[in-house]
């Protein structure tokens, strides 16, 4: 993880299993949210990272 920590790691609410990151039931909003986005842009930015393949190459 690169930059900021988000404050939602440190929250008796987040279980940080590895592959399956959740929060328990009855997590305020404010962390909520801030799980929510850090795990959209997440995301994003492994479909990003992600190599395309060139459906040409696969002719090849």
């Amino acid at each position: 993880m690169i930059g900021r920590q988000p404050n939602f790691l440190n929250s008796p609410y987040f279980v940080g299993e590895p592959g399956n990151w959740h929060l328990k039931p009855g997590a305020p909003a404010d962390v909520v949210q801030e799980f929510n986005d850090f795990m959209t842009d997440d995301e994003s930015r492994d479909l990003e990272d992600t190599p395309t393949i060139d459906e040409k190459e696969l002719l090849n």
